[in-house]
């Protein structure tokens, strides 16, 4: 009788309480920013531009120090060139990835859902697709002139083609297993696209959206070498014409920054639409 208590005890003196199970996440500071790493990009670079004005290896003018481009930012801003270009540009990004996000997530679900659609509009995309987008630039100024319409149209054609090729293999490579629970629950085919395919191809149009980001900078920033008045495109032609290195180093920069922050932005965006891909096994073991 003992010896039956003391083994049906066991698993009761091994249980661990609930509260010391639950573990919080470990994050550290790395985790949260990846600053240190600029930091130590722009210090060496720094150093190799001093060590470069006393030891002169090549002219120093090629390779302005990091300081120095940042007073020569502050000189910029005071002409009110830094704010006007950045403004010019923001808005061109925002208006063209915007307009070819939406049309490719558009036309994807059309393309995935018809057979009809995808049968007639494949053919045409690939053979476009692998045409760079810059070499279209000439060809839009010629239709539409030197303004913001044809800025506006490459920057969403070049958008379009990687975030439509994401939405289609997301909205394909959605598991079985799922449309079948929903259909047995009874669940009706709108509610299976809004609530099981097309949130599981969401992951696949955000590495799309990530990926066309970059392609829309270039494009920008192209469009605005070529025929533009505003912009940091702009700035970097102007100071090529004038052989002004820090004024172009300030436009790179601002680029670079821009990016970034967009860039960081989709991810938060990201992490907030499908918290369930990144906390799913966390949850559903805590809770």
């Amino acid at each position: 009788m003992n010896k039956t208590a003391s083994t049906f005890a066991t698993p009761a003196k091994l249980a661990v309480p609930e509260a010391k199970v639950r573990t919080k996440p470990v994050l550290r500071w790395k985790d949260k920013t990846g600053l240190l790493p600029i930091l130590v990009f722009f210090l060496v670079w720094e150093a190799i531009s001093r060590l470069n004005e006393r030891v002169e290896l090549f002219n120093p003018t090629f390779l302005p120090a990091p300081s120095a481009i940042l007073q020569e930012m502050w000189a910029l801003s005071k002409t009110g060139l830094v704010q006007e270009s950045l403004q010019a540009s923001t808005v061109r990004i925002l208006l063209g990835f915007s307009i070819g996000l939406i049309l490719a997530v558009a036309v994807g679900v059309v393309m995935n859902k018809y057979r009809a659609v995808d049968y007639w509009l494949s053919p045409v995309l690939n053979l476009l697709g692998p045409i760079p987008a810059l070499a279209l630039l000439p060809i839009f100024i010629i239709w539409f002139g030197i303004g913001e319409m044809p800025k506006v149209l490459l920057i969403a054609w070049t958008t379009f083609i990687p975030v439509l090729t994401n939405t289609l293999d997301g909205l394909k490579s959605v598991n079985p297993l799922l449309i079948r629970s929903a259909l047995c629950l009874g669940a009706k085919e709108r509610h299976i696209f809004w609530r099981v395919v097309f949130p599981s191809a969401i992951p696949s149009i955000f590495v799309g959206a990530q990926v066309s980001l970059g392609l829309g900078f270039s494009s920008l920033i192209v469009s605005e070498m070529m025929g533009a008045k505003s912009g940091l495109g702009y700035i970097i032609v102007d100071a090529r014409n004038y052989f002004k290195m820090g004024n172009m180093f300030v436009a790179i920069i601002l680029i670079g920054l821009e990016f970034s922050i967009f860039s960081y932005l989709l991810r938060i965006l990201e992490r907030r639409m499908v918290s369930w891909r990144q906390n799913g096994v966390r949850n559903a073991i805590e809770k």
